[in-house]
Parts: C-alpha cells; structure tokens; sequence
C-alpha cells in the first residue's frame, strides 16, 4: 500500500430529522390533542486517532464523508431515531486544518484522540413541544437543523522514538532492515526511499522502539529542495536522531562536510530539532578507510561516532542499546542493569527477527 501523508476530504455532519405535526385520533376522544414527536439528532463526523497504521491510505480515494441523518418525529408523541456517528480512522499524529480558514482544528498526538470536525444537526421539535395553557391545538413544528460541513486538509507528521537521518545512500533502509522486520526498497543509487518507512525493534519478543527510515536530505531541502518539507516535517515529532554518515561516498564528497550540510538543514527548518538526543553512526563500516574516518570525526569534532555494519552486524546491539537508554533518559527512567543474552537465544532471536545478533554484546 502506498505511503500517503496529505489528504484532503470534505466532510458533512447529518442533518437532523423534522419534527411532527399530528393530532391523536381515537374513538371517544374527538379533541386528543397534539402528539407530533421529535425529529432525532443527525450522526456526527469524528475523526479518531488509532495505532496500528502509519499511512492515511485508507481514506485517500473517499473524498466525501457524510453522516446519517436523523429520523423523522412522528404521531403518538413517537421522536425519530438519532443517527450514529461517522468515525473515521486516522494515524497517530495526524494534524486536521480547516482547509478555508486556515486554522488547526486538533492535533491527534495519541492513540484514542478524536474531534468533531463536523456536528450533526439536531431534530426539530415536533408540535406536542408547542403545547401550553393558551395554545392547546399547536400547529407549530421544526425542520431539523442541517449538519456542519467544511473541507478539512489532514497531514500526517509520523510519530517514531527514532528515526534515521542522513544523506542519499548512507545506507539508512538498510539498516532499517537488520534491526526490524520492515522491507523498504534497497538499491545501489541514491533517493531509493521516497517516503518513510516504519519497523519496530523487537528485544526478547517485546517492542523496544519504533524506528523510521525517513527519506534522504540533499542541501537545501529546508527551502525546499529536493524531497524539502516533505521529508523535514516528519523529524519534527522523532524523539532521537540516529544520524547515519557514509564514509566513502560516491560523489566524493567530504564525511565530515555532508553531516555538517545535514545539522543545517535542520537548523534552518527547526532549531530545536538540534537538542534532540543524537547517535552519529558511520554507516558502510566494513569498507577500507572507514576508521580513518571515524579517526577525523574524533580529532576535528571532538565527536566519537558509532562503526556500523549491517553486512557483518557490527554495531547493530550497540545502536539498540544507545537508542533504549536515551528514551529511558527522555522518560525520566533509570537506566536498566545490562541483560546478558545467552549465545543459543541470540540465534533463536536473529531467526525472528528480534535482534541483530552479529556482535555477541549486551543489551539494556
């Protein structure tokens, strides 16, 4: 399925249901009186967040949404039948705008947030609500109000604990891929990922943390180059920055240049994004030369970059470990005591596809 992160959708809440105007007729009781029931409320257009989906896909080829109305009053003091609401099933961390105005209507950060983007209408009241001392033979009724409706534009800004960053062809699906189940597409040339991909890291058959592979930054992209906003806004909501530097680059560029190009970029769009906690990895670990660089990253930036190999394993448990003990610190948590997992269970769990196995190192 697609990956689609942007929908616009016009949404109508359900009008509601006319009141009645009816007398009752019996034998015996030539003056009964008035007895026209109630109209019921129209159904209520809600947008609810639900974990499990990272894609707003399944709403992408319905571009009217429009609840039930409600029923009609009718005779024998009888109110109609109040339509049921029209809930639609977004991701976590879905943005809703009002698309005319301009305005945010709610952010859907949790699972289980929802808004009312459009109100059903209420019933109007039949003619037994016009009865009084004075006016015993009403001939007065309702129509039901109409529903809201308005264009609403939905963005989704993915919501992971960690997230890869880097230039095209760092190697970042990759990775996703030896640490999680996710299958992105792998190729040898650059922007092979154009929209983000989301695995979770299992340890011991548990989640440990969610991980995105998100698209590749080219310089410029905070004004919009290249892949631009569309990559930029979903590492607003990533907790940690996993920042992935290939060491021998096709182009030949410099290592040390391409990470500064990428911390500019995100400067420039957010500067926030600059406090969030950072793993510099140098991915690609099993080339020649790979040292040298991590040597440059230590005496130029005073920086001691991570050595990875998703071809040998090197390095996978390590990012594991660095990424679960930053979350624990985001969380206010006291680092756990290291869990030794024994050479036999390594093996069972590689064949799941729990953990990375390659580095017999302990995990936290």
């Amino acid at each position: 399925m697609a990956f689609v992160d942007r929908v616009e959708i016009f949404v109508k809440g359900g009008d509601g249901g006319s009141g009645m105007m009816s007398f009752r007729r019996e034998k015996y009781v030539p003056k009964g009186g008035p007895d026209g029931g109630d109209g019921g409320d129209g159904g209520s257009v809600i947008l609810r967040a639900v974990a499990g989906t990272d894609s707003l896909a399944d709403i992408v080829n319905r571009k009217h949404w429009r609840a039930e109305s409600g029923g009609p009053g009718s005779g024998a003091n009888c109110t109609g039948r109040n339509a049921d609401d029209l809930i639609i099933h977004v991701p976590p961390g879905t943005i809703v705008h009002d698309r005319e105005r301009g305005n945010i209507l709610r952010d859907l950060v949790r699972d289980g947030d929802q808004v009312v983007i459009a109100a059903g209408g209420r019933g109007g009241r039949g003619n037994k609500s016009f009865a009084s001392s004075t006016n015993r033979a009403p001939r007065q009724f309702q129509k039901g109000i109409p529903g809201e409706e308005r264009w609403v534009l939905l963005e989704l800004k993915i919501i992971a604990d960690a997230g890869l960053v880097g230039l095209p062809n760092a190697g970042k699906s990759t990775l996703l891929s030896r640490l999680s189940r996710a299958t992105p597409e792998i190729a040898d040339y650059p922007f092979t990922t154009k929209t983000p991909n989301l695995g979770q890291v299992m340890i011991g058959g548990e989640r440990a943390f969610v991980l995105a592979d998100l698209p590749g930054l080219i310089e410029g992209a905070s004004a919009g180059v290249g892949l631009g906003h569309e990559f930029l806004r979903h590492v607003e909501r990533t907790r940690v920055l996993i920042h992935l530097v290939e060491p021998l680059p096709l182009d030949g560029s410099d290592p040390t240049a391409n990470y500064h190009t990428i911390r500019r970029e995100l400067e420039r769009y957010r500067p926030e994004l600059l406090n969030r906690p950072e793993i510099i990895v140098i991915s690609k670990s099993e080339l020649t030369g790979s040292g040298e660089v991590r040597a440059r990253f230590r005496d130029e930036l005073g920086i001691e970059p991570l050595a990875v190999s998703a071809v040998t394993g090197v390095g996978l448990n390590e990012i594991i470990r660095r990424v679960v003990e930053n979350l624990k610190q985001l969380r206010g948590e006291e680092p756990s005591p290291p869990v030794v997992v024994p050479p036999h269970r390594r093996e069972i769990a590689s064949s799941r596809g729990e953990f990375p196995v390659s580095n017999p190192e302990t995990l936290s």
